[in-house]
C-alpha cells in the first residue's frame, strides 16, 4: 500500500470512529485504540507534509494563530428569534402561522434552545471550507480554524447525494461537564474562571490562536440550512435528519409535534429535563415544519415570522435602587438607567438595569431608594421586574426627575406627543451621537464619501481630529497620515473623495443630516417640494406636513431639529466648506400616487437605481405587497412577493418593462 493511500485509509477510519463517538454516541473502539491511529497518521504526515488531507482530524488539534478575523458577509442574513415568556402568546405565535395555512392542523419542529453561539458552516463538495459566527446577521468574523477543532463537527460529510454547496447553521456551544473542567484547570492555574458555558464557548470560538480553540471542549449542533445547491426536503425536521445521515450533529431533543397541546407538552417535559441535559438550554424554539408555509410568512424586522423561542423564566434577585442615571444612545435616545446594589443574578454581578422610559417607571412606581426585584430577561438583559413596597422607606426614597437637557450636549431635549422615549435635538453636535452622524453623513446613500469607513471615522473621533461632519472638510493630508494604517497615498485619496463629495443634490444632503425618520424618499420629496435649504429650515409642523409622506410625527423631527442652534451651526458650516448641488427645477412627477414594490434581482439596473429613479418621478417605494401597492416590478427569482401580486391582480412589470418606463420619462 502507498503513504498516499494509508493517510487516506487513516483518515477515513478516523472519521469514522469519530462519527459513531460523537454523532451515534456508540464508540465502537476504546480511547486508546482512537489514541494509537491517530498517533500514526500525525507520524505520517509529519513524515510527508505534502500528502496532508485538506479534512485530515489531525487539524481538530489546531495549528493556526491568527492576526485578526476577516470579515464575512452571509449570502443570506442570519436572523435572531423573536421571544415569548408565556404559553398565551406562544398560542398567538402557533394562530398566525394557521392562518396562513390550508391545513387542518399544522406541524412544529421543536428543538431545545442552547445557550451558546450562532455559527454559519459551509460545505463545498462535501468538504468544510468556511465557518463564521452570526456577528450583526449581514456580517460575521470568519472562524474556520477554530470550528475545524470542534471534535464533535465532520471536516468532511458522509452519505449520498450531499450538495455541492451546503450551508449549515447551528449553535456553538460548551457542555456542562467540559465547563466545569475547564474552569477548574484555569482556577488551578490562578487564572480568571468564566461565569457560565455560554461565555466560555463564545470567548473560545473567538481565540486567535487555534492551538487554544482546539484545547476547550466546544460542541456544535445544527439546527437550519442556509444556502444550498441542490435538492432538500420540505420539512424542517426532515432537514435535520437528512443533516444527522450526512454525519452532521444534531441534538437527540429535535421533535416534530401537531397541535397546541403537544407544543406544551414538549415544553413541559423538556423544562423537567433541564437540569438533566449535559449541555445548558433557555428555552425551546418553535418552527414551523413546512419550508412552503415558512416562506409564505416571511419575515419582519430582524426576525421570521415563522419561528419563535418561548423562554424559561428569567432568574431573579432582589436589590436596591442606588440611583437612576441618564444615557444617550447613539441616536439620540435618551435612556434612565437604574444603578443597583450589585447583585448575583442569572451568572453575572448586575449593577445596572434599563427602565426604558417613563411610562415604564410610572407603570413599575420606581423611587430610587426601592427595594426591587431584578430579572435578566431572556436570561440576557438586566430588567427591574417589579419594586417591593413593603419594604419602602419614604424617608429615604427620591422621585425620579427627567432632564430638560441633553446630559452630555446639554441640546434641549425633544419631546414628542405619543412617544414614551425623550430625546437629544443637538444630533450633529451632541457627543454620543458624534460617531454615529459622522458615520451616517459619509454613507454610500448620503455624502457617498469614499474611503472614509466605520473605522476611519471612529479612529478621527477617538483621535479628536473631528467632532462634527463639517470638520471633515478642515482635514488635511499630512494629519490623516498621522492615523495608524493610514499611509500618504491612502489619506491624499481620502482628501480628494472629501473634495468630491461636495457636489451631490439637496435630497442627499437632507438625507445626510440624519434628521430622524427622514430617509431617502422623505429627502427626496422635501427637495422636490421646497427647492431650496433655505425654504425647509424656514417651514412650519403645519406646511411641512404638506409634503408626500410626511405626517405629524415626521415633520415635528424636521422642525425640531431646524429650531436646535447647534444644528444650525453645523449646516452652515457644511455650506461654507463648499457642499453644493444643482438648482432645482420643476418636474413633471409622473408617477405620483402610485406605489412600486421592487422584487427579485436585475442585470441592466441594481434594485436601489430602479427605487431611486421611481422616486424622482414620484411614486412610493414599498418593501411589502398589499391592496394599495400599484405595480411590482419583477426581476429573477422573484419570490412569494410576485405570487401576492398576482392573486390580488397587480399590474407586474418585468426588467424590460421597467426600464423602458424609466427611459420614456
Amino acid at each position: 500500500m502507498s503513504i498516499q493511500n494509508e493517510i487516506q485509509q487513516l483518515s477515513e477510519q478516523l472519521e469514522n470512529y469519530n462519527y459513531q463517538y460523537y454523532v451515534l454516541d456508540e464508540p465502537s473502539v476504546p480511547d486508546a485504540e482512537y489514541d494509537r491511529i491517530f498517533q500514526q497518521l500525525v507520524t505520517l504526515e509529519e513524515q510527508n507534509p505534502t500528502l496532508l488531507l485538506a479534512n485530515s482530524p489531525t487539524q481538530k488539534v489546531g495549528g493556526l494563530a491568527l492576526s485578526k478575523f476577516e470579515q464575512v458577509t452571509h449570502q443570506l442574513p442570519m436572523l435572531s428569534l423573536d421571544n415569548v415568556f408565556e404559553a398565551a402568546a406562544l398560542k398567538d405565535f402557533m394562530a398566525r402561522a394557521q392562518d396562513k395555512s390550508t391545513q387542518a392542523n399544522i406541524a412544529f419542529c421543536i428543538e431545545p434552545k442552547l445557550d451558546g453561539l450562532a455559527a454559519s458552516i459551509i460545505y463545498e463538495n462535501g468538504l468544510l471550507v468556511q465557518a463564521a459566527t452570526r456577528g450583526d446577521g449581514q456580517t460575521g468574523e470568519n472562524v474556520t480554524e477554530n470550528v475545524k477543532t470542534i471534535k464533535n463537527l465532520p471536516l468532511k460529510l458522509r452519505g449520498d447525494n450531499i450538495p455541492d454547496l451546503l450551508e449549515v447553521r447551528g449553535e456553538v456551544f460548551m457542555l456542562k461537564a467540559g465547563f466545569d473542567k475547564l474552569n477548574k484547570k484555569l482556577t488551578d492555574a490562578g487564572e480568571k474562571a468564566f461565569v457560565n458555558p455560554r461565555n466560555a464557548a463564545a470567548g473560545s470560538l473567538r481565540q486567535l490562536d487555534s492551538k487554544v480553540a482546539a484545547s476547550r471542549p466546544l460542541a456544535f449542533y445544527c439546527y437550519a440550512v442556509g444556502v444550498f445547491d441542490g435538492e432538500l426536503p420540505n420539512s424542517q425536521f426532515a432537514r435535520i435528519e437528512q443533516l444527522k445521515a450526512w454525519g452532521l450533529p444534531v441534538s437527540e431533543e429535535v421533535k416534530k409535534v401537531t397541535g397546541e397541546q403537544g407544543c406544551l407538552d414538549y415544553y413541559q417535559a423538556i423544562s423537567e429535563k433541564r437540569p438533566d441535559l449535559a449541555y445548558e438550554i433557555d428555552g425551546v424554539v418553535y418552527k414551523v415544519d413546512d419550508v412552503a408555509l415558512q416562506q409564505t410568512l416571511g419575515f419582519v424586522a430582524r426576525a421570521p415570522r415563522w419561528a419563535t423561542a418561548y423562554k424559561f423564566p428569567a432568574e431573579e434577585a432582589v436589590t436596591i435602587v442606588e440611583n437612576v442615571e441618564f444615557q444617550v444612545g447613539r441616536t439620540g435616545a435618551i435612556t434612565p438607567v437604574a444603578k443597583l446594589k450589585p447583585v448575583f443574578v442569572g451568572g453575572v454581578t448586575v449593577s445596572n438595569a434599563t427602565l426604558h422610559n417613563k411610562d415604564e417607571i410610572k407603570r413599575l412606581g420606581i423611587l430610587i431608594g426601592d427595594a426591587v426585584v431584578v430579572r435578566r430577561a431572556g436570561d440576557v438583559i438586566p430588567q427591574v421586574a417589579r419594586v417591593i413596597l413593603e419594604q419602602r422607606d419614604s424617608e429615604k426614597t427620591q422621585t425620579i426627575v427627567f432632564p430638560e437637557v441633553c446630559p452630555v450636549c446639554e441640546s434641549a431635549v425633544e419631546r414628542i406627543e405619543g412617544e414614551a422615549t425623550i430625546r437629544c435635538s443637538g444630533g450633529l453636535y451632541c457627543g454620543a451621537q458624534r460617531k454615529e452622524a459622522i458615520k451616517h453623513f459619509a454613507s454610500r446613500k448620503a455624502l457617498d464619501i469614499d474611503g472614509l469607513g466605520n473605522k476611519l471615522v471612529e479612529l478621527l473621533v477617538d483621535h479628536k481630529m473631528i467632532d462634527s461632519p463639517a470638520q471633515l472638510f478642515a482635514l488635511t493630508s499630512a494629519q490623516v497620515s498621522l492615523l495608524p494604517r493610514m499611509g500618504e497615498v491612502s489619506a491624499k485619496k481620502l482628501i480628494n473623495s472629501l473634495q468630491l463629495s461636495k457636489k451631490t443634490t439637496l435630497a442627499r444632503f437632507l438625507y445626510s443630516l440624519g434628521i430622524r425618520e427622514v430617509g431617502e424618499a422623505t429627502a427626496n420629496n422635501l427637495a422636490n417640494h421646497y427647492k431650496n435649504i433655505d425654504a425647509i429650515k424656514a417651514a412650519s409642523v403645519e406646511k411641512l406636513q404638506s409634503v408626500s409622506d410626511v405626517g405629524e410625527i415626521v415633520a415635528k423631527h424636521i422642525y425640531y431639529f431646524f429650531r436646535q442652534e447647534h444644528n444650525i451651526e453645523v449646516v452652515n458650516q457644511l455650506l461654507e466648506a463648499g457642499i453644493h448641488w444643482p438648482e432645482i427645477k420643476q418636474v413633471e412627477l409622473s408617477l405620483a400616487g402610485q406605489t412600486f414594490v421592487i422584487t427579485g434581482s436585475f442585470t441592466t439596473l441594481s434594485r436601489a437605481d430602479i427605487k431611486t429613479a421611481l422616486q424622482e418621478l414620484g411614486a412610493k417605494v414599498a418593501g411589502s405587497v398589499s391592496k394599495k401597492t400599484t405595480t411590482v416590478v419583477a426581476g429573477e427569482a422573484a419570490g412569494s412577493k410576485l405570487t401576492k401580486a398576482q392573486d390580488l391582480g397587480i399590474e407586474i412589470m418585468d426588467e424590460d418593462a421597467i426600464v423602458s418606463l424609466l427611459n420614456n420619462d
